[in-house]
């Protein structure tokens, strides 16, 4: 049997929560480099503030992901447990964000803040899979994206609509605007109420329906797959990151980078012992299930998370520095407490905005469009391209309103890696694990992300020291590469998916 066809209000339902979430990610996103430099931080060290994010989604989206396969709350169901308490955890953190009253205290509430959006976000992607038929995956995706797309646009001009408002857009150094603070508080509650539609309006298939519809995938041969694995790859990552301990040490890079090492020797250590539960015949262990299952995954997952690698560098590097480039090259201004910085730092949430509403756009109409016609691979490559175009004209463009150029070039790409990706895995996956496999996959959203925040200060500090404008370079540039990367997934596409309905 197959699943219902779901009509316009089942797919709007089941993805509206994205909206708030996203408003909450792009609050974030916009607003946490101005925060960190309101309170006095430099440049050189916003990416290590911004470790906390990535590290977050790194540890959290897989557990979550692995919980959530086995989950099951009667009425309440399975993905929406998570949505729920995710949603409650952020509202909170984004309250008493703005009320910082130091650097350490904002970077810890980001790490609450990225947490809690992440045991949000990871169920949303497995319940497309969930509720939808395998024909309607690119449906469901599209309005993901177009849901996503419009949340950030609501985040990202939260602060100009308070100054348009006549809410002060400059505070005393030290202290942070009232524009930010009340953007962080409306976008609180649009995020727990957004989440609350999607909990309230659907109702998730019980175990019983669901192995109706599909083939029931027992964890088990993963795990017994696991216990043939040899100990000497396990040392490899240990060897590895103690190699990244010794360089940092070496050069004496940005302490940032110890982390990356740690990060690379824990997982070391994780997987010996979870090749040890698994040889002594514990097949029920979370650990050996999660590290099995990564050990095991399909190529067409491994050749994506490549692309995902490349696609996602590029997107923190904006992330991070399209504040201080903008500020900086556009309204000549590096003192955070002055006018033109917060004009500038207003027009970069302009800017997110005008991406994220092209994204919104696109991802109903173009790609649809295009992958009708090449395909979903190569629309893809298609989307890295104009990506790749974006960020490259932030070195030719210097009148701040040339940029809206740029960020329909962005935009495009934005819509391309929220949905080709997605759609592609997830009618190639098995569907009962669905949410292990969304949150494995979203390592490798995390791990460039972790290499940008520890690497990158480095390159920037030793190399381009006051001059954030090359870091668009680099994003160009690893967009490029993803491009090349997705030459390599074209063939393992089924004809199937070259042609998405809905």
């Amino acid at each position: 049997m197959d699943k219902p066809r779901q009509g316009f209000a089942g797919l709007w339902n089941i993805s509206f929560g994205f909206f708030g979430i996203q408003i909450g990610f792009a609050l974030q996103n916009a607003n946490m480099s101005r925060i960190f430099q309101s309170l006095g931080e430099d440049i050189e060290k916003l990416p290590g503030l911004w470790v906390a994010a990535p590290l977050t989604g790194l540890l959290v989206q897989p557990i979550i992901g692995h919980m959530s396969d086995r989950t099951w709350l009667g009425r309440l169901g399975r993905r929406r447990p998570y949505f729920l308490a995710g949603a409650v955890l952020a509202a909170i953190a984004l309250f008493v964000m703005p009320e910082s009253p130091a650097i350490w205290f904002a970077a810890m509430m980001l790490w609450i803040l990225d947490a809690s959006l992440n045991i949000s976000m990871e169920p949303f992607r497995a319940f497309v899979g969930d509720m939808l038929r395998r024909d309607q995956h690119s449906a469901g995706y599209a309005v993901q994206t177009a849901f996503i797309g419009a949340g950030a646009v609501v985040g990202s001009l939260f602060p100009t609509l308070m100054e348009a408002m006549g809410v002060a857009n400059v505070a005393p150094p030290g202290q942070i605007p009232d524009t930010v603070k009340y953007a962080f508080w409306f976008g609180g509650l649009a995020l727990f109420l957004s989440v609350l539609w999607t909990v309230v309006t659907t109702r998730e298939y019980d175990p019983a329906q669901m192995a109706t519809y599909e083939e029931s995938t027992a964890e088990t041969p993963a795990i017994r797959a696991l216990a043939s694995h040899a100990y000497k790859n396990s040392l490899v990552w240990i060897a590895a990151g103690i190699a990244v301990l010794l360089i940092q040490i070496e050069f004496a890079l940005l302490r940032e980078v110890l982390l990356l090492g740690a990060l690379l020797i824990g997982y070391g250590v994780a997987s010996m012992l979870a090749i040890a539960l698994a040889r002594g015949g514990n097949d029920k262990n979370m650990l050996s299930s999660i590290v099995g299952d990564f050990a095991g995954m399909p190529l067409l997952m491994k050749r994506l998370a490549l692309v995902q690698f490349f696609s996602w560098s590029a997107l923190f590097i904006m992330w991070i520095n399209t504040t201080p480039v903008v500020t900086q090259y556009h309204y000549g201004a590096t003192d955070a407490a002055s006018a033109a910085y917060q004009a500038g730092a207003n027009w970069v949430g302009e800017l997110f905005a005008i991406y994220n509403g092209v994204a919104a756009i696109a991802a109903l109409t173009l790609l649809p469009w295009l992958s009708a016609r090449i395909g979903q691979a190569r629309t893809h490559i298609v989307g890295l391209v104009c990506g790749a175009i974006g960020y490259g004209s932030f070195f030719i463009l210097r009148d701040p309103t040339h940029l809206i150029a740029s960020e329909i070039f962005i935009g495009i790409f934005w819509a391309s890696v929220l949905a080709m990706p997605y759609a592609m895995l997830a009618s190639s996956l098995p569907q009962a694990k669905l949410g292990i496999y969304m949150g494995l996959f979203n390592i490798f959203v995390v791990v460039p992300q972790l290499l940008v925040a520890t690497v990158m200060g480095s390159i920037m500090t030793a190399f381009f020291p006051g001059e954030p404008i090359y870091t668009m370079a680099f994003a160009a540039a690893t967009l490029l590469l993803a491009a090349l990367a997705m030459l390599r997934v074209v063939p393992l596409i089924p004809e199937r998916q070259q042609e998405p309905t809905g």
